[in-house]
Formats: structure tokens, C-alpha cells, sequence
């Protein structure tokens, strides 16, 4: 019996171009596929990149040790000193130097009181001399470093100016300190060099003013 062999031609062909279709689907997607050496690029497109992080915020400024206030020159750490003695420990040179440099940049300072305090432990005499010697060895520190003599004294006052209570070590190591406060100083030279007078005197002319409108309302109701 013999069989045509037409009809297994044309399936030959359908699966053929079945086939084919199918190669068509795969080009629009999935990787890239490498014929050989050759590679073939495979369509649509790739996700946008994520942004990129934030910079990093940048570091708090350190506090500063020493600062030049309305009336003081205020240090934000302690002059150390050996144990019961007044030798300047050399760990506060340093400190000691910016504020001689504070005393010679701004000139309007005219005088300065170095001042010694003591807690209330051991004798008051004792505590009396003990700071005032140690006032004394921070003046002279001072002098070293280029501050003029005549722009400093120096003075202990022993126990008798706590600034907070003796009754914890905590409290009596704050009362042990060294302090910088100005007795004189040049206001119209400080207001030009800082601006900081300036302010102040703004606010007196503006009370001035007030004070003026006050009077002329009074002699308008006297009338």
C-alpha cells in the first residue's frame, strides 16, 4: 500500500515555522545570548540606578577652651596644678597660651584680675595662700607668653567664693578653679573691633526714645 508522503512534507514545514515564530518571541526578551563570540543584544530597558546616599553631615564644631565674654575671658577647662603646689602642670600650657592670645588680640583690654579659688578643704589660711600663689604663678605663665605686666594682677581668695556647694567632691573640684575677669577695658575700641557695645546702644536709644514720647504726652495732658 503506498502512503503519500505530502502530508508529512507539510508537517515538516508547520513545525518548521512553528519553530521560527517562536525564535522570533525569544529576541524581545530574557538575556543576551552568545552565538559563538558574537553576542546579541536582547531588547528593553534596564531599571534607573537608585540615587546615590546623602553626603555624610559634616562633624560639630569642638567647644572652644577659652572665650572672650562682656566681662571675663571664661576657660572651659581647669589650670592644673601639681598637688598642693603651685606649679602649673605642663598639660595646661596650652590652655594658658590661647588665652594670653585672647589678652593680645583684642587691645581694648586694659586690665585683667587672675584670680585663685580654693574649696572648702584644709585650713582657710592655708587655702588663702595656696590660691593666691597660684594666682600668682598664672600671671607670671602669662608674662611669659607675651601678655605686658602691666595688664595683670593677680589674687587668691581662698574658700570665700564657691560657686556652687562644698558639700560633694563634685562641687569642691569646681570650686578649685582659676578665673580671668576684666577690670578694664576700652568700650568704644571694644564696640569697633566686635560690634558688641554697638548693640547695647542701639537698645539705650531706643529707650531714650520711648522716655521722650512718654515726657511729650505728659506736657500734652499737663496742657
Amino acid at each position: 500500500m503506498q502512503i503519500s508522503d505530502k502530508p508529512i512534507l507539510r508537517g515538516i514545514i508547520l513545525s518548521h515555522s512553528v519553530l521560527a515564530l517562536l525564535a522570533l518571541g525569544l529576541a524581545g526578551c530574557g538575556p543576551t545570548v552568545f552565538a559563538g563570540k558574537t553576542p546579541m543584544s536582547i531588547g528593553g530597558d534596564l531599571p534607573a540606578p537608585p540615587p546615590p546616599p546623602p553626603p555624610p553631615e559634616p562633624p560639630p564644631e569642638p567647644p572652644k577652651r577659652v572665650e572672650l565674654k562682656q566681662d571675663k575671658i571664661q576657660i572651659n577647662e581647669k589650670v592644673q596644678f601639681e598637688y598642693n603646689s603651685s606649679k602649673i602642670l605642663e598639660e595646661s600650657h596650652s590652655l594658658l597660651d590661647e588665652v594670653a592670645s585672647v589678652i593680645k588680640e583684642n587691645d581694648f583690654i586694659k586690665k585683667i584680675q587672675v584670680e585663685g579659688h580654693a574649696s572648702s578643704d584644709g585650713a582657710d589660711d592655708y587655702n588663702m595662700r595656696l590660691s593666691d600663689a597660684r594666682a600668682k604663678a598664672v600671671r607670671e605663665y602669662l608674662i611669659g607668653a607675651g601678655v605686658p605686666a602691666d595688664k595683670l594682677v593677680a589674687k587668691g581668695f581662698g574658700e570665700t567664693k564657691p560657686i556652687v556647694s562644698n558639700d560633694t567632691e563634685e562641687g569642691r573640684q569646681q570650686n578649685r578653679r582659676v578665673e580671668f575677669n576684666i577690670l578694664e577695658q576700652d568700650l568704644e575700641a571694644r564696640k569697633a573691633k566686635t560690634g558688641e557695645a554697638g548693640e547695647a546702644g542701639a537698645d539705650e536709644a531706643d529707650a531714650g526714645a520711648d522716655e521722650g514720647e512718654e515726657e511729650e504726652g505728659e506736657d500734652e495732658a499737663d496742657e
